[in-house]
C-alpha cells in the first residue's frame, strides 16, 4: 500500500510515541521476519493502535488475509475468530497477546529493523473486519483495499498539510476509513487511545495541529462537554455511526464556525453511502432518486438499502448472496422516513420499542430531549409494563448549569424534567412521550463509541 500522489509515507502518532516517515520507508517492525508472513492468514491483535497502523501498512499486498481484532474481544472470541479465519499467524505488540492462540506469533519490535524493501507485494489481501454489537462470536466481513478505499477522495497538493485524527479505533470500519484517508492522501494521522480521557486526546490532537477529525455523535457530545474541545481549530468535522440530530449539528457549528461539519452514513457490510455537508439532519431525497459516485440507494419497507463498489465482498465462510440480496443491495437495517423532501433516520429496525402495538424509535425521542440546551446526552429505552407491554423511559445527562446547592439542584432537576416532558408532548405522539425521566451522571459508550443500548 502506498499513498497516491504523495512523495512521503504518512506519519502515525500514538499516545506513547510515533512512527516517522523515515522509519516506515527504510525498515520493518517485524524483526526481520516480514517475509515469513507472505500469503498467510494473519490475525492482528495488538494492545496499541499504533502497532495495528504499522502492521496494516506492512502486510497489505503481502499477507493473504488480515483480520483486525478489536481490543474488547475476550480470549474465547479471539480463538473463535482465529478458527473461522483459518489464521496461521498472529501479529502482536505484547507477549501475553501472542499466547492466546495456537498459531505462530510475530512480536512487533519497538524500532524498525533494516528490511528487504524489494519484498514482492503482489497478493490481493483480504481485509477482515468484525461486526460489532454482539457478545457472541462476531461475524467476519470480507473487504478488499479497493472496496474500503478505492473511491476515497485524494487531496490536491495544496491540501497535503491535512492532519487527520479520529476518536474511532482504526480496527473498526469508521476508524479504518480515516486511516485509509490519511495513508492514501499522504497525511499524518493522530490515533486515539482507549485508556485516555477525552480531554487528554483532544489536547494531544490540538498539539499535533489536527485539521480533520471524525467520531460518532456520542463522541462529539462528550467532546463538547470537555473544556479541551475549544483547543481544536479544525477545518473539517465528521460524524458517523449514529443518528446525527439537528441540535448536535448546530452545537458543532457554534463550536467550530470555520469548519465544514459533515455527517456520513456507512456500515461495515454496506460501506460508505454518502456524506451530508449542508448542516441539516437527515439527507435529501435526491440521494435516493439519483445514483451518485457509483452508489445506489433505495428504501424498502422503510429500511435503507445500498449497492456500490464499496459493499463488502461477503461474510467469511458464506456466499456473497448472504450479505447482499439477489439484486446486489445490502439491507442496512436502518429505518428512514421521508418528510418534506428529506429522509430522516429513525433508528435501527431491531431497536424499536413496542408500546401497546405502536412503534417508538428511541433516536427520535432523544432528538427532542437533546434539543434542550440543558441536556448534554440522552438514552431512551423500554421498561416492561403489564398493560402496554412496554413504556418509554429516558436517562439524561444534564449540562453543567445546575445550582450548586443540593436542595436547589433537586428542585431545578424536577423542573427540567417536567419541561422536557412537556416538550416531548408538543413534538411527539402521546405513546412516544417518556413516562419516566431520570437524571444520570453519565451514559456508557460501547468500544465503538456508540451509546450502549439495552437491545445490543
Amino acid at each position: 500500500m502506498a499513498p497516491a500522489g504523495a512523495v512521503a509515507i504518512p506519519q502515525f502518532h500514538g499516545r506513547g510515541g510515533s512512527v516517522s516517515l523515515t522509519d516506515l520507508a527504510s525498515g520493518s517492525f517485524f524483526n526481520g521476519k516480514l517475509s515469513q508472513l507472505r500469503a498467510r492468514s494473519v490475525l492482528i491483535s495488538t494492545a496499541e493502535q499504533l502497532a495495528t497502523a504499522v502492521a496494516l501498512f506492512e502486510l497489505d499486498g503481502l499477507a493473504r488475509r488480515m483480520v483486525l481484532c478489536t481490543p474488547d474481544l475476550k480470549d474465547e472470541q479471539i480463538a473463535a475468530v482465529a478458527a473461522a479465519a483459518q489464521a496461521d499467524a498472529i501479529v502482536t505488540d505484547t507477549e501475553p497477546a501472542g499466547r492466546k492462540l495456537a498459531a505462530a506469533s510475530y512480536l512487533m519490535t519497538q524500532q524498525p529493523q533494516i528490511a528487504n524493501l524489494g519484498e514482492r507485494r503482489d497478493v490481493e489481501t483480504e481485509w477482515i473486519l468484525l461486526t460489532s454489537g454482539t457478545t457472541g462470536t462476531p461475524k467476519l466481513v470480507v473487504h478488499t483495499l479497493q472496496s474500503l478505499g478505492g473511491t476515497l477522495p485524494r487531496p490536491a497538493a495544496a491540501k497535503l498539510r491535512t492532519v487527520w485524527s479520529t476518536f474511532y479505533d482504526i480496527r473498526r470500519y469508521g476508524g479504518l476509513q480515516i486511516y485509509l484517508r490519511a495513508v492514501l492522501g499522504g497525511s499524518p494521522l493522530v490515533l486515539s487511545s482507549a485508556d485516555e480521557s477525552t480531554d487528554e486526546f483532544l489536547t494531544r490532537a490540538a498539539s499535533a495541529g489536527v485539521t480533520h477529525i471524525s467520531g460518532t455523535p456520542s463522541h462529539w457530545r462528550k467532546a463538547l462537554m470537555s473544556g479541551a474541545a475549544a483547543r481544536l481549530t479544525p477545518e473539517y468535522v465528521r460524524l458517523s455511526g449514529e443518528v446525527a440530530d439537528q441540535p448536535l449539528l448546530d452545537a458543532l457549528r457554534v463550536a467550530y464556525p470555520g469548519a465544514t461539519i459533515a455527517h456520513a452514513f456507512a456500515s461495515t457490510e454496506a460501506g460508505v453511502a454518502f456524506d451530508v455537508t449542508d448542516g441539516l439532519a437527515g439527507f435529501p431525497a435526491q440521494f435516493i432518486e439519483n445514483r451518485r459516485d457509483g452508489i445506489e440507494l433505495k428504501v424498502e419497507a422503510g429500511t435503507l438499502h445500498i449497492r456500490s463498489g464499496r459493499n463488502a465482498v461477503r461474510y467469511l465462510g458464506e456466499a456473497p448472496g448472504v450479505l447482499a440480496g439477489g439484486d446486489g443491495f445490502v439491507d442496512t437495517g436502518d429505518m428512514v422516513e421521508l418528510v418534506a423532501g428529506r429522509y430522516y433516520f429513525r433508528g435501527r429496525r431491531g431497536g424499536v420499542i413496542n408500546v401497546g402495538g405502536l412503534k417508538v424509535y428511541p433516536e427520535e425521542v432523544e432528538s427532542v430531549l437533546n434539543a434542550d440546551p440543558r441536556v448534554r446526552m440522552s438514552l431512551v429505552r423500554a421498561r416492561r409494563s403489564p398493560i402496554t407491554g412496554a413504556i418509554v423511559v429516558a436517562d439524561i445527562v444534564l449540562a453543567d448549569c445546575a445550582p450548586a446547592s443540593p436542595a436547589t439542584r433537586a428542585s431545578w432537576e424536577t423542573t427540567v424534567k417536567s419541561e422536557l416532558q412537556n416538550a416531548c408532548r408538543r413534538a411527539l405522539a402521546p405513546h412516544k412521550v417518556p413516562a419516566i425521566l431520570r437524571v444520570v451522571p453519565t451514559l456508557e459508550l460501547t468500544a465503538a463509541g456508540k451509546l450502549v443500548r439495552p437491545n445490543g
